[in-house]
C-alpha cells in the first residue's frame, strides 16, 4: 500500500481521454485536486462525465485549456502541482501524414509538458503514459528480446514513419522524455508502458481504437474470421490504478510494462461467446496467407509487411516488475471484454439482440 499526497494539486493532460478519465476518477475519489488540461473547457459535453465524478467525490476538479503543440500552454495548469500525469497523445493507425498527425503531437507535446515541469518548482514526479509500442514494433521483434520475452530494457528499433508509425511516435516521445528527465535532478520520471487498453469507458460514446476492434467482433465484420494477431491486453481500470501507483508509490521508478494477458484478436473475441452467443462473433481464425493477399485492400494502415511480421507470431512480455514494485493485480480478460461489450450495447454502438 502507499499514501496519496493530496496536499498539492495534480495535473492530468488529455483529461477527457479513455485512460485519463479513469485516472482522474481515481484521483478525485482519493481526495485530490485535479488540474484537468483539455483542448476546450467550454465544451460541456466533453467534460460532463468528469463533472459528475467530481460531484460524487471528495476531490475537486479544475479545467485548463492547453494545446500539445504550443510551448507554454501548460504553464497555468501545472502551477502548484506536485505530480504530473501526461496521458495526452494521439492514438490512431489510419493517417495520411504520420509526421504531422502522430509524431509531432506525441513528441512536441511531451517536450512542452516536461518543459513546464522544469519551470515549476512544486513538481516532484512526472508519470508519462508511453506504451509497449515503445518497447517493440512487430511481434517478430519479440524473439530477439531477452529469453524471447519483452522487458523494460528493450526499445523499439523496427518502426519508422512508413512502418508502424504510431509505434514510432510513442518511441520517439518516450526517448525525448528520458532525455529531458536526465538533464535535471529535481523531479522523477516514471513511465507506464501499457499493452492494448480495453474495458469500459467513462464517456457515453468512446472512440478509442480498441472499441473499433471490438465493434468489428460484434457487428459481423469479422464473422468469417479474426486474425491471430497477438498482443498484450490491460483493463483500463487496472491501468488507471497503475498510473496512480506510478505517481505516488515510493518504489515507482523507470519504465513499467503494464499488461495482464497475452492474447490475440481471435482469442479476445471468444471471451464474448459465453454471454453474447447471439452476436455474429468470429467463427474462426483468418489464415495468414489470406490476410497477406488481402492486406492492400483492407485499409486502416494494413500492409503485407505488417501481416508477415505479426500474424501467427506469439507476443510475450515480462510484467513482473510493475506488479512487484507497484503492487498491482489484474482483472480476468473475460470481465474486461464483457464489460466493454455491454457498454457498447448500452451506447447504441452495437444493436442489442434480445
Amino acid at each position: 500500500m502507499f499514501d496519496i499526497d493530496t496536499s498539492k494539486p495534480v495535473l492530468v493532460t488529455g483529461a477527457t481521454g479513455f485512460v485519463a478519465g479513469w485516472v482522474v476518477k481515481g484521483l478525485l475519489e482519493a481526495g485530490c485536486t485535479v488540474h484537468a488540461a483539455v483542448r476546450d473547457p467550454s465544451k460541456a459535453e466533453k467534460i460532463k462525465h468528469l463533472d459528475e465524478i467530481a460531484a460524487n467525490s471528495t476531490g475537486e476538479i479544475k479545467y485548463f485549456a492547453a494545446d500539445l503543440l504550443n510551448d507554454g500552454s501548460y504553464d497555468e495548469a501545472i502551477a502548484g502541482c506536485g505530480v504530473v500525469f501526461h496521458t495526452a497523445s494521439p492514438f490512431t493507425v489510419d493517417v495520411k501524414d504520420p509526421q504531422k498527425e502522430l509524431v509531432d503531437p506525441a513528441v512536441n507535446g511531451t517536450i512542452n509538458v516536461l518543459h513546464a515541469a522544469n519551470k515549476t518548482d512544486s513538481v516532484e514526479r512526472v508519470v508519462l503514459t508511453s506504451s509497449c509500442a515503445a518497447i517493440y514494433g512487430d511481434n517478430a521483434d519479440v524473439a530477439k528480446a531477452p529469453n524471447g520475452r519483452l522487458d523494460e530494457s528493450v526499445w523499439n528499433t523496427s518502426s519508422n514513419l512508413s512502418h508502424n508509425a504510431y509505434s514510432f511516435s510513442k518511441t520517439e516521445a518516450e526517448k525525448a522524455a528520458w532525455e529531458i528527465a536526465k538533464s535535471q535532478d529535481r523531479w522523477k520520471l516514471v513511465v507506464v508502458n501499457p499493452s492494448l487498453v480495453a474495458g469500459p469507458a467513462l464517456q457515453d460514446r468512446p472512440t478509442s481504437e480498441s472499441f473499433s476492434i471490438v465493434k468489428q467482433m460484434g457487428d459481423g465484420t469479422m464473422r468469417m474470421g479474426a486474425p491471430r494477431w497477438a498482443f498484450g491486453v490491460i483493463d483500463v481500470r487496472d491501468l488507471a490504478t497503475a498510473h496512480i501507483a506510478a505517481g505516488f508509490h515510493p518504489d515507482a521508478n523507470g519504465r513499467n510494462i503494464i499488461s495482464a494477458h497475452e492474447t490475440d484478436v481471435y482469442a479476445m473475441s471468444q471471451e464474448l461467446k459465453q454471454k453474447y452467443a447471439k452476436y455474429p462473433l468470429p467463427r474462426g481464425a483468418v489464415p495468414k496467407w489470406m490476410a497477406w493477399l488481402m492486406a492492400p485492400m483492407l485499409g486502416g494502415g494494413m500492409t503485407r509487411a505488417l501481416v508477415a511480421r505479426n500474424f501467427n507470431i506469439p507476443w510475450r512480455a515480462d510484467n513482473t516488475k510493475a506488479k512487484r514494485e507497484l503492487g498491482l493485480s489484474y482483472r480476468p480478460l473475460r470481465t474486461t471484454m464483457e464489460d466493454m461489450f455491454e457498454q457498447m450495447l448500452d451506447a447504441g454502438m452495437l444493436e442489442r439482440k434480445l
